[in-house]
């Protein structure tokens, strides 16, 4: 079972370099998604240009556009015209990072900020405090990663 995820994982990785607004339809590879992400099948995926930020860097505060706390390894930047701000996604190749807590990273990411050099398809990931937080994501740093909607989330993200 193990081999046959890898291998689909690799050729979804071989094909996911297309553009989310340019792929055809593949009704096989959003169920094997779904199964994996828990997502609805044909839910929102996006293509996004990944930067990385961390409590201490300019301008960066304690909390995110909802007025909530930041969350290291959880909290998103978003453009909100693209993906609303209270989406649960998740990005596959964060999955397996180290936490804060010691524990690896499901993919579950909180779209609750929003930033001024954040347009169209790219976002932001909050690493935690100081710039060794980024020191695990650094691999994924200015990387195109795949999201997908999940679902939505009310109040603010969890810890």
């Amino acid at each position: 079972m193990r081999r046959r995820l890898a291998a689909l994982a690799a050729v979804s990785t071989l094909f996911g370099a297309v553009e989310a607004q340019a792929a055809p339809t593949d009704p096989i590879g959003d169920l094997l998604m779904s199964v994996l992400t828990g997502s609805v099948p044909g839910s929102p995926g996006y293509k996004l240009k990944a930067t990385l930020y961390h409590a201490g860097a300019r301008g960066v505060g304690a909390l995110d556009s909802l007025g909530c706390k930041v969350v290291a390894m959880r909290t998103a930047a978003v453009d909100a015209t693209l993906i609303p701000r209270r989406t649960v996604l998740f990005i596959k190749e964060t999955v397996g990072l180290p936490m804060p807590d010691g524990t690896t990273h499901d993919g579950y990411w909180y779209a609750s900020d929003v930033g001024g050099a954040i347009k169209g398809q790219r976002i932001d990931l909050y690493t935690g405090r100081g710039g060794a937080s980024m020191k695990p994501m650094m691999p994924l740093n200015l990387s195109k990663l795949s999201a997908v909607k999940v679902g939505e989330f009310k109040g603010c993200p969890p810890d």
